[in-house]
C-alpha cells in the first residue's frame, strides 16, 4: 500500500507495510475497531502508543517528481503568440473558459463594452453547434463531420455529440491556431468505433483542407461540414462564397452544409466590428442576405436562415434576436 504525502511538484511517496495500516487504525480508532483502511485490527496493544505521528515518521520515505498540468504546458508552447489575440482565445473567455491570456481578455472586455450581447452570441453559436450535430447524427443519420474553425474544445464538442448519436462517426476538426490544434491533439479523443482527426490548415486553404481530410473522411458518402463563426475571418465576400462553393462542390448529394456568422444588422454588432478591426484582429459581418448567399442551391431545413438563438428554440423559450444568422442546407 502507498500514501502520497505533499502537493507542488514534488510528492513523498511512502510505502506502507501490512502491519502499518492496524497500527495507524489502532493509533487513530483504538483496539476495537475494524480496520478503516482495508486491514482488520488484531488484539493486543501492537504499536497503537506510537500514535499517528510516530508511526508516519517511522516509515521510509522516496521522492517523485510529478509531471507538469497539461493545461500549464499548453498555455506555455513557444508556438503560442501571448502578445497578440486570437479568436479562438477570445472566444473561450467569452464563453466563460480560461484557455486565454491577457491579451485575449482585453480585447474581450472591449469588445463586451461595444456590445453587451457578445458573450450572448458566442452562446448561441455554440448551441447551434451542438443542435446541428445532434440532428444530423441522430435524426438525419449522417456519420461523417468536417467542422472548420474548431475553437478551443469545451464540453460538448462536435465529436462528443456526434459518436453520443452514433459512435461510429468519423470527425476531422480544422483549424489554424496553435493553442487550438494542441488542445485538440492532447484532449479530443474518439470513441473506439468512430475516429477524429485534425488538420492544421487557414479557412482560405479549401484543397489542403479536403486533401487532409480525406485521410479521416470518404467524400463518396454523405457529410456534413461545419462552420461557426469561420467565414467572417475570410475578408472578401465573393471569396467566402466561393470556399463554401469549393467545399461543397467536394462532397456528393446528401451532404450538409451548417454555417453560423455575425451580422451587421445593429449600431452595436457594427461598433464591436470597429474594435475588433482596430484591434489588429479583423472580423467581417455580413448581411443576413450574404450568409443565405453560402446556401444557394442547397434544401434549408426548417426554420430556414434566421437569428442563431432562433434556431430551433427549446419548447416554452423565448430568446431574443442576436446579431448572428445561421441556417443548415442539403445538397440535393
Amino acid at each position: 500500500m502507498l500514501k502520497v504525502r505533499g502537493k507542488g511538484d514534488k510528492a513523498v511517496l511512502v510505502p506502507l507495510p501490512p502491519a502499518v495500516p492496524r497500527a495507524i487504525d489502532r493509533a487513530r480508532f483504538g483496539s476495537g475497531c475494524r480496520g478503516r483502511v482495508g486491514h482488520p485490527t488484531v488484539a493486543g496493544r501492537a504499536s497503537s502508543s506510537l500514535g499517528i505521528r510516530g508511526v508516519w515518521e517511522a516509515l521510509p520515505r522516496i521522492t517523485v517528481q510529478r509531471p507538469p498540468h497539461r493545461r500549464a504546458f499548453l498555455m506555455t508552447d513557444p508556438k503560442i503568440d501571448a502578445t497578440r489575440p486570437s479568436s479562438a482565445r477570445v472566444w473561450n473567455y467569452l464563453l466563460g473558459g480560461k484557455d486565454n491570456f491577457a491579451v485575449d481578455r482585453e480585447l474581450g472586455e472591449a469588445l463586451r463594452s461595444a456590445n453587451p450581447e457578445i458573450a450572448a452570441v458566442a452562446k448561441a453559436q455554440r448551441r447551434f453547434l451542438n443542435q446541428a450535430v445532434t440532428l444530423l447524427a441522430g435524426e438525419v443519420g449522417i456519420r461523417q463531420f468536417l467542422d472548420i474553425g474548431t475553437g478551443l474544445p469545451t464540453a460538448d464538442n462536435t465529436h462528443e455529440v456526434a459518436q453520443r448519436a452514433a459512435p461510429e462517426s468519423r470527425i476531422v476538426y480544422v483549424d489554424n491556431d496553435p493553442l487550438v490544434l494542441a488542445h485538440a491533439r492532447a484532449l479530443l479523443t474518439s470513441s473506439p468505433e468512430g475516429e477524429t482527426a485534425y488538420v492544421d490548415s487557414d479557412v482560405e486553404d479549401p484543397e489542403r483542407i479536403l486533401t487532409e481530410a480525406a485521410r479521416t473522411l470518404d467524400f463518396s458518402k454523405p457529410v456534413a461540414l461545419t462552420m461557426i463563426g469561420i467565414l467572417g475571418n475570410v475578408a472578401d465576400y465573393a471569396e467566402a462564397r466561393s470556399i463554401a462553393e469549393r467545399l461543397l462542390d467536394a462532397v456528393p448529394s446528401g451532404s450538409y452544409l451548417a454555417v453560423s456568422d455575425g451580422t451587421s444588422t445593429s449600431a452595436r454588432s457594427v461598433e464591436s466590428q470597429r474594435v475588433a478591426n482596430q484591434s489588429g484582429h479583423p472580423y467581417n459581418l455580413r448581411t443576413p442576405e450574404e450568409i443565405g448567399g453560402y446556401f444557394q442551391g442547397l434544401e434549408l431545413l426548417e426554420p430556414g436562415l434566421v437569428p442563431t438563438s432562433l434556431w430551433r428554440p427549446a419548447p416554452g423559450t423565448a430568446p431574443a434576436a442576436l446579431d448572428v444568422y445561421c441556417a443548415v442546407g442539403r445538397k440535393p
